[in-house]
């Protein structure tokens, strides 16, 4: 455990956002400590697993420099690469496209995200929850008092530093999912429709099994609970369950601000997770990357923390604008009956669907 009660920058959180952050604040000279309550970092495991290959990043977020830099997912974290996705509404028959996909082992990725930032020279306090926020003073369960000059809520949707000092809600979209045995698909399959009011149902092939589960909007499933789509969906595809999980994903996409005073938001506490198909990962690390850099030039040359706004708009701005545009148009497909759902997916809107997926503009010829 660290002694030190003085930091240049505590993180709440020690998650791909959190880590990120600390990754590159330490690399730009800062004093860092991420404080987790969990111990190990990385468990449980709470989502699909999924991320694009680095070049499908690039083709996805153009404005974002340097990938290859961002994203060093070692080779014991990678389950299967993937290289197509099917779409399925609910008579089954899917789109099929071509996307270079990675299934993680996230546990085991989360893990070398903290090697990495601990190489940095970041340093980690695990176990041990934030009770108490007092200016830029944190409490922790143990009684022990921390102070900083930034703070930083990387702690997602339920971060003590958002719900304290932000009053903006976002829409929680419920997950539940299982690791199960067996083979259940050649392509990474998003279903759509009843099976999944409001969000969808996946299957993520691994190097052995699958990653199932479901995400819903509450509203829109009829009082029913998100135990029994899962419970519907998981049962179709055979094998032993090894792992049951469950989450829940900011999708409301970004909030107003991330700054306010010397308080920073980064990954899901900002909503830094793509509304049009829950991607959460590699966009929460685009955003640990700005805020850690820009942290750093705060303390060392007094560069103003709204730069990390900036920052985040001129990279990620375009393409969340484009998944929230989506994911309002899909809201409301999502409230047709299946048999129209089906009539939806088609050749002829083949295109607009995998564009809306992918955040980018729907409407091109226009």
């Amino acid at each position: 455990m660290p002694e030190d009660s003085q930091w240049d920058l505590i993180i709440i959180g020690g998650g791909p956002a959190g880590s990120t952050t600390a990754r590159y604040a330490a690399e730009g000279g800062l004093k860092v400590l991420v404080v987790d309550g969990r111990d190990p970092i990385g468990s449980p495991l709470q989502c699909g697993e999924l991320v694009p290959t680095n070049e499908e990043m690039s083709r996805l977020c153009p404005d974002v420099p340097e990938m290859d830099d961002l994203f060093r997912t070692p080779d014991h974290a990678v389950s299967k690469i993937i290289k197509k996705m099917r779409l399925v509404p609910p008579n089954g028959k899917g789109l099929e496209y071509e996307f270079e996909g990675v299934v993680l082992d996230r546990v085991a990725h989360d893990e070398a995200l903290v090697q990495l930032a601990t190489s940095k020279g970041a340093k980690y306090l695990v176990g041990h929850r934030v009770e108490k926020i007092d200016g830029l003073t944190l409490t922790l369960s143990n009684g022990k008092t921390l102070a900083a000059k930034v703070i930083v809520g990387a702690g997602g949707h339920n971060d003590p530093l958002r719900k304290k000092f932000w009053n903006e809600s976002s829409l929680n979209i419920p997950v539940k999912f299982v690791l199960k045995d067996g083979h259940h698909s050649d392509a990474l399959e998003l279903h759509f429709g009843s099976v999944a009011p409001g969000g969808y149902a996946w299957v993520f092939p691994k190097a052995s099994g699958s990653n199932i589960g479901v995400g819903i909007q509450r509203k829109l499933s009829g009082g029913r609970s998100l135990n029994g789509f899962a419970e519907d969906f998981i049962k179709k595809y055979q094998g032993e369950v090894s792992f049951k999980g469950a989450g829940s994903l900011p999708m409301s996409g970004t909030i107003k601000s991330f700054v306010k005073g010397n308080y920073v938001l980064v990954g899901d506490s900002a909503g830094m997770v793509l509304p049009s198909n829950g991607a959460g990962i590699t966009i929460a690390m685009i955003g640990g990357r700005i805020a850690g850099q820009v942290i750093s030039e705060h303390i060392e040359h007094g560069v103003d923390l709204l730069e990390y706004e900036k920052r985040w708009k001129s990279q990620m701005g375009k393409v969340m604008r484009n998944s929230k545009r989506a994911f309002a148009i899909g809201s409301i497909m999502f409230r047709l009956p299946d048999w129209a759902l089906n009539l939806s997916f088609n050749r002829m809107t083949k295109g607009f669907i995998w564009r809306a997926i992918t955040c980018r503009n729907m409407f091109w010829f226009f």
